[in-house]
């Protein structure tokens, strides 16, 4: 599969701007992959596509303000700095991006907050536009901990074109976020509302959470033609016992295993054993699926309707197939289906 394979033209309205009303009030697109029937719905008739027993597993990493906007010393400039990861605890050290990266040297401060209380100072130039940042803080942790985050914004993807407002705090954000550390929000489980998830686990549906810390990776652009040459960046995952019980129960008994969403799909095809099975594992991946893949767990899939050539429309078309996945996007646009973060869901069985 090549890059241009994946090319779409979408209008500019058909991109979400703000999350629905109601979380699980979304339009849901089912794509049954072996007759070919699709489907259109709302989000909470998912309920009607499963049975006792099957299991929904679910990404509980949870987004943190990373976002944040500084002055440069002496010269004023506004910087944006997006924060990747926490590299060392004692010593304040933080993974970086940068905008504009031109403008930031080795030495350089960085004021932030109208009162400059955080400072922070770049000790590394890790790639072009990544940087390692040492903040300056006396106090302890937890309070530069507070201080950081009350200066940071909700990281909502470029492609919103609107400022970050209140609402995003809450609904950039599962109702399952438990696991600090992502920088982008899983978006398939935006969808669930706290009574859609009682009425599916009334009707016996299992859940199970694994963690995928959502990365920058995900809306960065894929800049080679041949996606074999494609690199991702790695993301931390964790996957407990207990999830890998749930999951190899349901897979032995050949109940559905719904897979939430992409990160869901990368983290679970990440741990698995030579005979087909989920192992626990805690670590990172840098797994990048792309069609053709053959799946060894999930059976199902919840995703939303992607960006043109995006990484997570690349797994959503193995999951799918190329074809049938091409054809739903059409339909979608023509539909009016909405794209993005904040956009209607697929259910593809």
């Amino acid at each position: 599969m090549k890059l241009s394979h994946f090319k779409f033209k979408l209008p500019d309205e058909l991109i979400a701007l703000y999350p629905r009303e109601n979380r699980d009030d979304s339009r849901l697109m089912v794509v049954h992959r072996e007759s070919g029937l699709i489907e259109h719905k709302i989000f909470k008739d998912i309920i009607d596509y499963f049975d006792e027993h099957d299991v929904m597993v679910f990404n509980n990493t949870k987004v943190f303000p990373a976002r944040l906007y500084g002055n440069k010393e002496k010269t004023g400039a506004r910087i944006e700095v997006f924060l990747l990861r926490e590299l060392n605890r004692e010593q304040r050290l933080w993974d970086v991006m940068v905008e504009p990266a031109r403008k930031i040297r080795i030495g350089n401060k960085l004021y932030f907050g109208e009162n400059d209380e955080l400072v922070a100072e770049v000790i590394d130039n890790t790639t072009s536009r990544g940087r390692t940042l040492r903040f300056l803080y006396d106090g302890d942790y937890e309070s530069f901990k507070k201080t950081l985050y009350s200066l940071g914004e909700t990281p909502l993807p470029k492609f919103i074109k609107r400022e970050v407002e209140e609402i995003d705090a809450e609904r950039y954000q599962t109702i399952f976020a438990q696991e600090e550390g992502a920088v982008a929000a899983p978006t398939a489980g935006l969808h669930f509302s706290k009574h859609l998830l009682k009425k599916l686990e009334i009707k016996g549906i299992h859940f199970a959470f694994v963690t995928l810390h959502v990365g920058l990776g995900n809306f960065r652009q894929i800049d080679v033609e041949d996606l074999t040459k494609h690199k991702v960046d790695s993301e931390e995952i964790k996957i407990n016992p207990e999830v890998c019980e749930i999951v190899n129960k349901a897979k032995e008994q050949k109940k559905k295993i719904c897979a939430v969403g992409t990160t869901v799909i990368r983290t679970l095809e990440s741990s698995v054993s030579t005979d087909g099975f989920l192992k626990p594992f805690m670590g990172w991946t840098n797994k990048f699926i792309f069609p053709p893949y053959q799946f060894n767990i999930p059976t199902c899939m919840v995703t939303n309707f992607h960006m043109p050539m995006s990484q997570p429309m690349m797994t959503a078309a193995a999951f799918c197939g190329y074809e049938k996945l091409m054809e739903a996007y059409k339909i979608a646009i023509k539909e009016k289906y909405y794209f993005g973060t904040y956009g209607d869901a697929m259910l593809i069985l």
